[in-house]
């Protein structure tokens, strides 16, 4: 492992840590505010003002394709943002990527739609989805390693939650955007009503980065960078050195990108178009879904510093997967007050492990290799959690419009979840017998010297 110290100039970790957990929330949570809106707007608005075809289903196939890209390209946020994030610090990476997102957001609020531009539009929307994605790629691992390399490790998976929470934020801010444009009417809402949440981005957005500047590089990174010096590519190192970690993390994941996406973006589609009901029912129950994430998310975080991250997330997986068919049963009631409480068990109780995911990935890689090491396994889960609406599409084509295919596909996810998190606690428990962080081969060097030789 070639390393070399250092070369950025991090402050001393002199920001408290209640600053700076607000200012990864706050991030996150516009964040995921304008990546999360594009996957709202996909069947409602996207579809057919952008991908018009004579066969609906065809045309949404289409749109989620699109919203896939972004899935496609967050792996390669999360290589260049890792890359920085490792060798220069968390806060300057941070920084880029709010701007990044606002910026292709905010564009999208303002392209022509295939009527005025033809093909023009889809390819101009993609390729905003994709910026998007290389944006997002960069935020999570990040933002948490922000929060919890500045409190001791066993407050580690409270802080994790709390970042977390900037998902359920997004979600809440996102849908009810949504929500807000739908009280126009269909023509109002299809000729500039859809607009206006995407446009609203660039005024959430300068709030986050002007929270992001205001705070130091965490104290955990400066330790280690001065002791140790820091990764030359740490990608390639996670790769070549840890690939059976960075599959695990993976593993660990998934249920937090491709069950998440399943239950709102796919479910979104399946509410509206396959059991003909109003939008506003299935928004409502996402937006009670969200309170129910953010409860859960604070509760997994609190239960984690007492019983590891590692046992919550056990809990929580197994706790998805028994809950998964009941979930689609009270959808296809098509009562509305059924379809809420269906959101509120898909994301709340699907969201425990995710409150502490953070935690349990922090767990598999060592300081110098952390943000690549996190921001890589939730991505590379999130090109899976990308095509999930399009699989979901198919496969409820293939099962008779039966929701039984989509289910089984939840219940594949969240097994392979318990599993990455049961080979999570194996290394674990390995590196603890071994007295060291983490086994990922480490070459001993003098970073003095070797800085000299740079």
């Amino acid at each position: 492992m070639n390393r070399s110290a250092a070369t950025a100039k991090p402050g001393g970790g002199g920001s408290s840590p209640t600053k700076v957990v607000t200012a990864s929330l706050i991030g996150t949570a516009m964040e995921w505010y304008d990546f999360f809106l594009f996957g709202t707007m996909t069947a409602i608005a996207l579809a057919p003002l952008f991908f018009p075809d004579v066969n609906p289903t065809t045309s949404l196939i289409s749109a989620f394709l699109s919203f896939a890209a972004a899935f496609v390209a967050r792996p390669i946020g999360a290589v260049i943002f890792g890359h920085f994030g490792d060798r220069l610090g968390r806060r300057g990476a941070l920084i880029v990527t709010v701007l990044l997102m606002g910026l292709a957001s905010t564009l999208i609020g303002a392209l022509p739609t295939y009527e005025t531009a033809g093909i023009l539009a889809p390819i101009l929307l993609t390729a905003l989805r994709v910026l998007q994605g290389i944006a997002t790629g960069g935020e999570w691992g990040g933002a948490t390693l922000m929060a919890m390399e500045y409190v001791e490790p066993r407050r580690k998976p409270l802080m994790a939650s709390i970042v977390q929470v900037g998902s359920p934020i997004g979600t809440l801010l996102s849908t009810g955007a949504v929500a807000a444009v739908s009280l126009l009417s269909g023509e109002e809402f299809l000729t500039w009503g859809w607009r206006l949440p995407f446009l609203a981005s660039i005024l959430l957005v300068a709030v986050a980065v002007w929270i992001r500047v205001s705070i130091e590089e965490t104290p955990e990174f400066v330790a280690s960078a001065k002791s140790e010096g820091v990764a030359r590519m740490p990608a390639w190192e996670l790769i070549t050195l840890a690939p059976g970690r960075t599959l695990t993390g993976v593993a660990a994941y998934l249920v937090g990108n491709a069950g998440f996406f399943l239950f709102t973006t796919f479910m979104i589609s399946y509410v509206t178009l396959t059991l003909g009901l109003p939008r506003d029912v299935i928004l409502t129950g996402l937006t009670w879904g969200a309170v129910a994430e953010i409860v859960a998310v604070l509760f997994a975080g609190w239960l984690g510093t007492r019983i590891g991250p590692i046992r919550v997330a056990l809990i929580g997986y197994v706790l998805f997967v028994l809950c998964v068919f009941p979930i689609f049963w009270l959808v296809d009631s098509r009562n509305p007050g059924a379809i809420i409480w269906a959101m509120i068990l898909a994301l709340g109780v699907g969201s425990l492990a995710y409150g502490v995911i953070g935690a349990v990935l922090d767990k598999l890689f060592p300081v110098h290799l952390k943000y690549s090491g996190l921001a890589l396994s939730g991505n590379l889960s999130a090109i899976i959690a990308g095509f999930m609406p399009v699989l979901a599409t198919i496969v409820l084509g293939a099962s008779g419009n039966a929701s039984w295919g989509p289910a089984l596909l939840a219940l594949a996810i969240g097994i392979t979840s318990v599993v990455g998190v049961l080979v999570t606690m194996r290394y674990v428990r390995r590196d603890a017998e071994r007295g060291i962080e983490s086994a990922v081969p480490v070459v001993h060097h003098d970073p003095t010297a070797e800085a000299g030789r740079a």
